[in-house]
């Protein structure tokens, strides 16, 4: 028994951008990623050399708000790929569905 029954005939989409962005994703992750770590590094290490109280702080409010933009960003690109795939499935090959008798297929209610 087959489980699923394609529908013959059936032509399947061509690949688009959501292939192309599927490939580029993971470089995308990790350059939006990096940006962030580098920044961090730069306010640590200002604040390292500043050895203030008020640089503490601000490294502190700094690096919270680099944390909430590559949190915001990590979710941008899984939102992304998960709309690729989603596009990639929708694309595949139609399916035909069983045979589903109606019950009240000679005499519908009205």
């Amino acid at each position: 028994m087959n489980l699923f029954n394609r529908l013959p005939g059936f032509d399947r989409a061509p690949a688009g951008l959501e292939r192309v962005l599927l490939r580029r994703l993971p470089l995308i992750a990790l350059a939006g990623t990096a940006i962030p770590l580098l920044c961090l590094l730069a306010v640590r290490l200002a604040a390292a050399w500043a050895s203030s109280d008020a640089a503490a702080r601000l490294a502190m409010t700094l690096e919270i708000a680099l944390a909430s933009v590559s949190i915001l960003y990590w979710t941008t690109v899984f939102t992304v790929a998960l709309g690729c795939l989603i596009v990639v499935i929708a694309k595949g090959p139609a399916y035909v569905a069983d045979a589903y008798p109606v019950p009240d297929a000679d005499a519908p209610l009205s």
